[in-house]
């Protein structure tokens, strides 16, 4: 099954529990847009190159499409559909007014000089031309794509789009002014940035497990110091390891794409950091005390909660069997399929799933968006704590909703179902 068919087949389920109008449904079964262009850039040679890039724009009845932008030389249409489709359910489910969206350019960007990425990224923006805005469409950071580059993305919409359509419709609360930096999230501090924002999903995960162990973790089997598996030790896998560590769990394993290793004991995060930047690899770090694994060793190893917090599909029919968790923390974008989750449930390994525990990320792009808007900067401390609110709220939303054989992924999605359809009434 592919992305985009795990993705309507979960929305199905749901649909069944939420019993939506099948108006809704249908509007999302299919993305509202999808933008298709071709576009210049100057090489540093004096060529012109032709390059493709695309905007996938799913649901726009709660508010502005928001999703993030990838410079990958594989574009998958079908993924880019699911996570255009899952961000319009993450959103609902955060309960900000957002709808969900998805894209990028077909590119390796590690073929690329820096003035080259430069003029890639603003060519992008104005191949995108009005399809892009405050109130329309606001993207974010996705694959190989990182704050500067939505900084020079945001400047070159100012440059060349902003007057004209900021002075069309006056509502912000500094009748516009400023207010063409809200059209991208994820920029850097100090250029429109939010405080907080590069821990947000991580820490964000580790709030929606938190309350999670606080409603269900005796039921499950867990108690106050549970163990954690993390798979993925990038931006989001590195926060969520070093803020579990920080309340008191155990991080017994963590992995990058070279591999893994695990410890009973348990590694420090902000050690094993510190060691990766200086050897290139998590393989290097591994003490005398530490096991060395391979991330298909690493899912399966026995603990008290597993985060897959690296790419889609990690969990499938043939190693859901294997899996020694007592529940699984999606940070990952569709870490478990649905044949495997099927599994899991049968053996009763609860899924929080990536629409609810990810959900920090796009919270805090929200959070960033709304302080454009209002000319405003907010301290992380204060950042955190509201996200930190929100999140509770929405798990204690979620796990509500999961009665009987409702797994907490159909909960989240029959929750989100709600809310798209009452933005339609």
């Amino acid at each position: 099954m592919n992305t985009w068919l795990a993705a309507l087949t979960q929305l199905e389920r749901a649909a069944k529990v939420a019993k939506v109008s099948k108006d809704v449904l249908a509007r999302l079964r299919v993305p509202e847009r999808i933008v298709d262009v071709q576009f210049p850039v100057r090489m540093d040679d004096g060529s012109a190159r032709m390059f493709h890039g695309y905007r996938v724009q799913h649901s726009s009845l709660r508010g502005p499409y928001k999703g993030g932008i990838r410079f990958h030389p594989q574009v998958d249409m079908d993924e880019v559909r699911a996570l255009a489709l899952w961000m319009t359910i993450k959103c609902a489910v955060a309960d900000i007014p957002f709808g969900g969206g998805k894209g990028g350019v077909t590119v390796d960007p590690k073929q690329l000089s820096g003035g080259e990425l430069e003029r890639l990224s603003r060519g992008f923006v104005r191949a995108l031309g009005p399809n892009i805005g405050p109130r329309l469409d606001v993207p974010a950071p996705d694959v190989n794509t990182n704050p500067q580059m939505m900084a020079w993305m945001v400047d070159e919409w100012r440059r060349t789009r902003a007057r004209g359509e900021i002075a069309a419709s006056r509502t912000s609360r500094n009748d516009g002014k400023g207010e063409w930096r809200a059209t991208f999230t994820g920029k850097p501090v100090g250029k429109g940035g939010s405080r907080g924002r590069e821990q947000a999903t991580g820490y964000g995960g580790i709030v929606v497990l938190q309350e999670a162990l606080r409603l269900r973790g005796k039921r499950w089997g867990i108690g106050a110091a549970p163990s954690v598996i993390v798979q993925g030790f990038g931006n989001v896998g590195y926060w969520a390891a070093q803020v579990a560590y920080d309340a008191g769990m155990h991080v017994v394993g963590l992995s990058d794409s070279q591999g893994g290793m695990t410890q009973a004991e348990g590694f420090n995060p902000e050690m094993v950091l510190a060691c990766k930047r200086e050897h290139g690899s998590l393989a290097a770090c591994a003490g005398a005390d530490a096991q060395r694994v391979t991330n298909e060793q690493l899912l399966e190893t026995p603990c008290d909660v597993l985060i897959p917090a690296a790419l889609e599909g990690a969990i499938h029919a043939k190693n859901a069997k294997r899996i020694r968790a007592k529940v699984v923390l999606e940070l990952a974008n569709g870490p478990v399929t649905p044949e495997a989750e099927v599994i899991l449930a049968q053996r009763g390994i609860p899924v929080i799933p990536d629409v609810l525990a990810n959900a920090g990320g796009v919270a805090t792009s929200y959070f960033e968006w709304v302080q454009n808007v209002r000319n405003e900067e907010w301290s992380e401390e204060d950042v955190l704590r509201k996200l930190a609110r929100k999140l509770r709220m929405q798990t204690r939303e979620v796990f509500a909703r999961a009665t009987g054989k409702r797994t907490l992924r159909v909960a989240a999605y029959a929750l989100a179902l709600k809310r798209v359809a009452g933005a339609q009434q």
